[in-house]
């Protein structure tokens, strides 16, 4: 059985193409085509994208930026990519709404939680932006937030080049194998590199599933249809965290 609402987390990364960074715009319209063939049966769809490709925040408290001023300025970078993503997804022909956590109103409505959830009635794609407004929490943990605020049932994690979950760093083990379910708690205690804790914590304790699968073409709509691809993070009911 299918979704009717979710919340697909993408990298920064995934918008690169082959390229070293920045955006690529043959991939992003691409990614935006799939989007709304995925649209085009019902599905209520909310994006949240880093900003890797433009902007790392940890990589530039190494150079001496404060940490707090690095996570606002990758922040910016995701308001960049859901801009980007936007475009794309409207000349696609889809209805495009960004809600940014930054105030920025020239550009982006501000984040509003019935508003956003009214867009998603309307069929409209909704994308949040600048992460959750404060440093040190991660576009992972916006996600997780925005998917328990919208009332998502489920975060969609479309991951570059990996199938899912593996057991192993596959650029160290060749012989890295996928684990295709595992319960959040597993994936916090084996520190398996999914989301950050801070997210797995809050889908835990809320019972949001996470279905992390590569991001290659079909899967996306195969994964909202129901199919089993990848893997699945879930903690059945009746567990306590």
């Amino acid at each position: 059985m299918g979704f009717n609402r979710v919340l697909l987390k993408l990298s920064g990364e995934a918008l690169m193409g082959r390229r070293d960074y920045g955006i690529d715009a043959a991939t992003v319209d691409r990614l935006s085509q799939e989007l709304v063939d995925v649209r085009a049966n019902g599905l209520e769809l909310a994006l949240v994208i880093g900003g890797g490709n433009i902007y790392r925040g940890m990589s530039a408290a190494a150079q001496g930026i404060d940490r707090a001023t690095g996570d606002y300025m990758g922040m910016l970078a995701t308001v960049l990519n859901a801009l980007a993503v936007q475009e794309a997804l409207e000349r696609a022909g889809a209805d495009t709404r960004v809600l940014s956590a930054i105030e920025m109103q020239e550009v982006a409505e501000p984040y509003i939680r019935r508003r956003a959830v009214r867009h998603l009635e309307k069929g409209r794609v909704v994308i949040f932006a600048a992460g959750t407004g404060n440093p040190y929490f991660t576009t992972d943990t916006a996600a997780a937030l925005r998917a328990l605020e919208i009332g998502a049932e489920a975060i969609l994690m479309a991951k570059n080049g990996v199938e899912g979950v593996l057991d192993g760093d596959p650029r160290e083990e060749s012989n890295a194998k996928l684990i295709p379910e595992l319960t959040h708690l597993q994936a916090i205690e084996r520190g398996l590199k999914v989301m950050d804790t801070t997210a797995l914590s809050l889908c835990m304790d809320n019972k949001l599933p996470i279905h992390v699968f590569e991001l290659a073409p079909g899967n996306v709509a195969r994964v909202a249809a129901g199919e089993r691809v990848g893997t699945i993070i879930s903690t059945p009911e009746g567990d306590t965290p």
